[in-house]
């Protein structure tokens, strides 16, 4: 909104070129988004408090710990994300950029299938809320629109639906319509492993910050002509703008980590979980770093994973792999502290966003 009335005076007042810049209005969104969780999150809280008198059903099966130190805690904090996170977009972006439009439209709508989730959670005071096929179904159907989109806007028909591959430079893998598949899992895939990290206080939400500082700087990249051609990437146009939507995120994150540290007053629930995770799949696929995305999310990955392996080898075998999964919950089993858990697991999503990003120069 800004650049779009600020940026055209620019010829007449000259301080007012700053807000072309991306990396200005990067920095805005970050802050903005950040002073509005602040203003407005004791207020949500107390409003999802109020609302939640028992707060977010707590899983039987879970860690027992949780049941004392966790029950009565109130959920859907990933409202209080979405408010910092939107207006600070809709400010400081540049709204003719349809970039922008497609991962704002893909959070909102994983935040809502989120949503209906943590509703029913609350009001029938239970774990178990929509059912997963039905959550599944409707986040392929984001996930498709999203994805055609995407290679709509494309200016390079050629690279539309193509895939890239890390450290090869000039590597494209056509894959034609599979990409509306490919890049479908990718998105539903990178929400759901978001929602399975989220399980001890201020776990999901750092990575998810560390993952989009480094989308941003990749996008920002991707989308300069100039750095793109240096680097030897593939320059895609109008992405770069995402940079403003990750540092809006990010500053949401910043605010909502403020009440979500431990002891937590508040749990992001899945409508943050899954609206945070098809965000960053999303910009991923606009960025053709898909693959990356694997690397840089790879406690997402790892996550993932370990409830996929548990589950398989329980149903072949009878035997789990793990005390406990998602993988954080293992590690609890084991003695682990939970600031131990979280702090080291964030230590690990650091030294993957930097294997990511070394794929940027090792070509």
């Amino acid at each position: 909104m800004l650049y779009d009335f600020l940026a055209g005076m620019s010829k007449d007042w000259a301080a007012l070129n700053v807000f072309r810049y991306i990396t200005f209005r990067t920095g805005g969104a970050t802050l903005t988004a950040l002073l509005i969780s602040f203003l407005f999150g004791p207020r949500i809280i107390a409003m999802l408090k109020a609302r939640q008198r028992r707060g977010q059903p707590i899983r039987e099966d879970g860690p027992k710990t949780h049941i004392v130190q966790k029950q009565g805690t109130p959920t859907m904090g990933g409202f209080l994300i979405l408010v910092g996170l939107v207006p600070s977009v809709l400010i400081w972006a540049d709204l003719s950029n349809r970039y922008v439009w497609i991962v704002l439209l893909v959070t909102l709508g994983f935040g809502a299938v989120g949503f209906a989730d943590d509703y029913l959670k609350v009001s029938k005071i239970s774990p178990k809320g929509v059912p997963g096929r039905v959550k599944l179904f409707f986040e392929f159907i984001i996930a498709f629109i999203a994805m055609w989109a995407l290679v709509s806007v494309s200016k390079e028909p050629m690279l539309a639906t193509a895939l890239t591959v890390p450290f090869f430079k000039g590597v494209l893998l056509q894959l034609g319509p599979l990409f509306f598949v490919f890049g479908a899992l990718v998105i539903v895939g990178s929400s759901n492993a978001v929602n399975l990290t989220d399980g001890l206080d201020g776990l999901a939400i750092v990575p998810v910050m560390i993952a989009s500082a480094s989308l941003g700087l990749i996008v920002y990249l991707v989308g300069n002509i100039v750095f793109a051609d240096y680097l030897q990437i593939h320059f895609v146009a109008g992405t770069g703008e995402l940079a403003v939507f990750c540092g809006a995120l990010i500053g949401a994150g910043l605010g909502f980590l403020w009440y979500n540290a431990p002891p937590a007053m508040v749990f992001m629930g899945d409508t943050g979980s899954l609206a945070l995770g098809g965000a960053l799949g999303a910009i991923s696929v606009a960025a053709k770093h898909e693959l990356v995305l694997a690397i840089i999310g790879g406690l997402f990955v790892l996550e993932a994973v370990s409830v996929i392996v548990q589950v398989a080898s329980f149903k072949m075998t009878g035997k789990r792999v793990f005390r406990m999964a998602p993988l954080h919950h293992h590690f609890e089993q084991k003695g682990w502290a939970e600031p131990t858990v979280v702090i080291r697991f964030w230590i690990i999503a650091v030294v993957l966003a930097m294997a990511g990003l070394a794929t940027l120069k090792l070509r």
